[in-house]
C-alpha cells in the first residue's frame, strides 16, 4: 500500500518509512511504502493557521490529496512540543518558534534560552503527533500519539531532528537524539500515532 506524505520535510518521510518497516518486520500489518509529495510534483503551499494539530494536518492532507491519482491516500503529519511551563508553547507553532523564517536549530536555541531559569522540577513537556489520512471518496481519519517527558538543560545527541536533542522521555535518562533510532521508533509520539494508523488500515479502513 502506498501513502503519499503531505510534507516537504525529508526527515519525516524517512522516519515514517522506518516505522512502517518496523511494524512489517514481524509480519504485522500491511506492507506500506511512504512516497514523498515530490512524486506528484511537490507539496502545495499550505498556510497552517487553524490553531490545532488536527486542523493543520487536515489542511495539508487535503491539499496533497487533490493532486493524487484516483484511489490514492494522502498522509499528513502535524507535530509539536508542548511545554507545561510555557503554557503549552511552542505547540502548533513548534516549526516556527523562533520566527516565520526560522530553522530547527534556531527553534531549539530559543527554547534553551527561554527555559534557562525554569527549575528542574518544572521542566515537564510532551511531544504530540497527529497523523491525518485523506483518501478515496472523501474518506478522512486521524490518529494521535503522545510521549511525555522533560526537557534537558542543554541539547544532547546527534540523532533525530527538531527538539529531539532537548527532550528526555519518561523512563529514560537520554534524549531522543541520544537513543538508537530503533528505540525512538518504538516510543516516540509519531510511532504511537503511526501504529494506530497502520492498525486501522490493516483492519480495512
Amino acid at each position: 500500500m502506498k501513502l503519499y506524505l503531505a510534507s516537504g520535510n525529508p526527515h519525516k518521510a524517512v522516519e515514517l518509512q522506518a516505522l512502517a518497516d518496523a511494524l512489517r518486520a514481524p509480519g504485522q500489518g500491511p506492507a506500506i511504502e511512504i512516497l514523498s509529495a515530490a512524486a506528484v510534483g511537490g507539496m502545495p503551499e499550505v498556510v497552517e493557521d487553524t490553531g490545532t494539530f488536527v486542523g493543520n494536518a487536515r489542511k495539508k492532507a487535503l491539499a496533497l490529496r487533490a493532486l493524487l491519482p484516483e484511489g490514492a491516500w494522502a498522509l499528513a503529519d502535524d507535530s509539536g512540543l508542548c511545554v507545561a511551563a510555557l503554557g503549552g508553547a511552542p505547540g502548533v507553532e513548534s516549526a516556527y518558534y523562533a520566527g516565520p523564517e526560522s530553522n530547527p536549530r534556531a527553534n531549539l536555541d530559543k527554547l534553551v534560552r527561554v527555559m534557562e531559569s525554569v527549575p528542574d522540577g518544572q521542566r515537564s513537556a510532551e511531544f504530540v503527533c497527529v497523523l491525518f489520512l485523506a483518501g478515496p471518496n472523501g474518506s478522512e481519519k486521524h490518529f494521535e500519539g503522545r510521549v511525555r517527558g522533560r526537557l534537558a538543560r542543554l541539547p544532547g545527541g546527534s540523532g533525530g531532528f527538531g527538539y529531539d536533542p532537548l527532550f528526555i522521555p519518561e523512563g529514560f535518562t537520554a534524549t531522543l537524539a541520544e537513543v538508537p533510532a530503533e528505540v525512538k521508533n518504538r516510543v516516540s509520539h509519531r510511532a504511537n500515532a503511526f501504529a494506530a494508523c497502520v492498525g486501522w488500515l490493516a483492519a480495512g479502513g
